[in-house]
């Protein structure tokens, strides 16, 4: 005979709570998937884009980033050149500035870099006025991190008057950015190997791209901050992205899931090689 209470069989009420405790664990459990990333072997997948971050990241270091398209300042030769240190591809980008003295001469803002292939490349020009102002404005037209300075030409040619040139090593540098869509992931694939090598953990800084060769650095813009990471996967493959970002360089921009963000490449410049031997990225 069983004990009864409150007039029911106490096995039966002792079943019917342990079924009760048991379903919060079992909806856990199942929710615990997070977005895809990496394939089975390595590789990078869709990118989730989704922003799902799974369970908090233990606490770690400051991610260094740094504020973008701030006003940069160049005075050099009786010349003062100010603009922007970022913009987006086809974008506007302004030159303006101060040449005392030069009222109707004109000024020629020059733009150097790899992309140039080291030389200093006529950019966007302009007249300085009677008050010795400047303004010109260049409809961005190609992807890079640049020099620039600003030059005074000789008002009877085309020469150029050198002792008038805002130039290196003061050239302020500006950085103009491919628009681009991008994803996150992350989530459930921690602990795997990259198709670079490296094993994914909630920390680790980079992207992957189809392309890059693993290692390569990029600067990327996004929310008013940009940041450079290394190239440590393949994909994304879906979505129309071009960038699959980790979680912890999505969290590091303000990044909560898929986007348009600002990328550079920056051939020539990869990380230390350490960090493809290494079990984890910093």
């Amino acid at each position: 005979m069983h004990a009864r209470l409150n007039g029911r069989p106490l096995t039966r009420a002792l079943l019917v709570l342990a079924c009760a405790l048991a379903l919060p664990s079992a909806a856990a459990a199942a929710s615990g998937s997070g977005g895809g990333g990496l394939g089975g072997g390595g590789s990078t997948g869709s990118g989730s884009g989704s922003g799902a971050s799974g369970s908090a990241p233990p606490t770690a270091a400051p991610v260094p980033t740094a504020p973008a398209s701030v006003p940069v300042t160049v005075s050099d030769g009786g010349i003062t050149l100010r603009t922007r240190s970022a913009a987006l591809l086809r974008h506007r980008l302004t030159f303006s500035g101060s040449a005392p003295g030069a009222a109707g001469q004109t000024i020629e803002i020059e733009r150097e870099a790899r992309a140039t292939h080291g030389q200093w490349a006529p950019t966007v020009s302009a007249t300085v006025a009677a008050d010795g102002s400047f303004r010109a404005v260049w409809h961005t037209s190609q992807v890079g991190r640049f020099a620039v300075r600003a030059v005074r030409l000789s008002s009877s040619s085309s020469a150029r008057a050198t002792a008038m040139a805002a130039s290196a090593p003061g050239s302020p540098l500006v950085s103009v950015y491919r628009g681009a869509r991008a994803t996150i992931y992350g989530p459930g694939f921690y602990g795997r190997r990259t198709a670079c090598g490296a094993r994914l953990t909630r920390s680790t800084l980079g992207v992957a791209n189809r392309t890059l060769r693993c290692g390569t650095e990029v600067s990327l813009m996004f929310g008013g901050r940009e940041i450079t990471v290394p190239v440590i996967d393949r994909g994304p493959y879906a979505n129309g992205a071009s960038w699959d970002v980790t979680m912890a360089t999505a969290r590091a921009l303000g990044m909560d899931g898929t986007d348009w963000i600002g990328a550079i490449a920056l051939p020539g410049r990869a990380a230390s090689a350490a960090w493809l031997s290494s079990p984890a990225l910093p």
